[in-house]
C-alpha cells in the first residue's frame, strides 16, 4: 500500500511540472526591454511581484560595470513575456572593500529623494578621503551631499535619475561641490531603493515631430555651409590676386635691378676709355 501511495504522489508531482510553462522576463524601457531571465510558473498571477537580479555587465555588455547589481520586479504579464520595473541597485561587497583603506575616513549617508514625476528613492552614498578627517568636516560633507541630491532629483524624472546614478554623473556632481570644502578620493552611490513609484506619467513626444525639428536645423546648417563656401571662394580669389600682384612686383624689381647694373657697367667702361685717351695724349705731349 505504501509503495502504491508513493507512486501516486510521484505521478502528481510530474503532472505539476507539466502544467508549468516558461516565461521570459524583460527589463524596463530604460534598458530597451532586453531579456533578463526565464522563469517557470503554473499561472501568470504567480509571476507578479517576483524579483529578479542581474549584473549591469550581463545587461549592457559593459565589463567596467560588472560591480553593479540591478534589481527588477515583475508587475505585468502579456502572453509569455513578463514586464518589470526598476526597484534598486547595489554595489558588490568586494568592490566597496577595495575602496576603503586604513588611515582614511569613510563618510556615509542615507537620504530620501523625490523626483520630478513624484517618485521617492532612498539613496545611500558614501565617500572616502585621502587622510583621516574630523567629525565636524564629515558633518559638513554630509550636508553638501544631501543638498546636492535633493536639488539634482527635483529637476529630473525617475528614469533620468537612475541613468545618471549608473553613469556616475550624480557622484561627479557631488564631488565638484565637495571639492570647495574638502577634496574627496572617491564618491559612490552604493545602494538605492525605490520607495514610491512615479505618479505623473511623462508622455513621450511622437517621432514625426522630432523628425520635423531635425529637418529645420538641417536647412539652417545647409545655409550656413553655403555661406561658408562663398566666403572661402572670395578669400581664395583675394589670395590669388595678392600672389599675382606680388609676383608682378618682384618681376618689375628684377628688371629695374638688371637695367641699373647695365647702366653702371656702361658708365664704367666709358670712364676707362676716357682715362686711356687722356693717358695717350699726355704721353704724346711729353715726346
Amino acid at each position: 500500500m505504501a509503495k502504491a501511495k508513493s507512486r501516486a504522489t510521484v505521478r502528481k508531482m510530474k503532472d505539476k511540472w507539466k502544467a508549468k510553462s516558461w516565461y521570459r522576463v524583460l527589463a524596463p524601457s530604460l534598458f530597451d526591454n532586453s531579456p533578463i531571465a526565464e522563469t517557470l510558473a503554473a499561472d501568470k498571477e504567480q509571476l507578479i511581484n517576483r524579483v529578479t537580479e542581474i549584473s549591469m555587465q550581463n545587461l549592457t555588455g559593459d565589463f567596467r560595470k560588472s560591480h553593479i547589481k540591478l534589481y527588477f520586479k515583475i508587475d505585468k504579464v502579456e502572453g509569455s513575456d513578463a514586464y518589470t520595473y526598476f526597484i534598486g541597485h547595489s554595489l558588490t561587497s568586494d568592490y566597496i572593500r577595495r575602496l576603503i583603506r586604513r588611515r582614511k575616513s569613510r563618510i556615509d549617508g542615507v537620504y530620501d529623494v523625490t523626483t520630478k514625476d513624484g517618485a521617492i528613492i532612498r539613496l545611500k552614498p558614501f565617500a572616502t578621503t585621502e587622510r583621516r578627517i574630523q567629525t565636524s568636516q564629515k558633518h559638513e560633507i554630509r550636508k553638501i551631499m544631501k543638498s546636492n541630491l535633493l536639488l539634482y532629483a527635483k529637476d529630473r524624472t525617475l528614469s533620468e535619475m537612475i541613468r545618471d546614478i549608473l553613469q556616475d554623473k550624480v557622484s561627479a556632481e557631488i564631488g565638484k561641490s565637495c571639492k570647495k570644502f574638502y577634496p574627496l578620493r572617491k564618491i559612490e552611490i552604493y545602494k538605492s531603493e525605490l520607495l514610491k513609484r512615479p505618479i505623473i506619467k511623462t508622455e513621450e513626444k511622437p517621432k514625426e515631430v522630432k523628425e520635423e525639428k531635425k529637418e529645420e536645423p538641417k536647412k539652417g546648417k545647409e545655409k550656413s555651409q553655403k555661406s561658408k563656401k562663398t566666403k572661402d571662394k572670395t578669400e581664395k580669389k583675394k589670395e590669388k590676386t595678392k600672389t599675382s600682384e606680388k609676383k608682378e612686383s618682384k618681376k618689375t624689381t628684377k628688371k629695374k635691378k638688371t637695367l641699373a647694373k647695365k647702366k653702371s657697367s656702361k658708365t664704367g667702361k666709358e670712364a676707362k676709355k676716357e682715362k686711356q685717351l687722356l693717358s695717350k695724349t699726355l704721353k704724346e705731349d711729353r715726346y
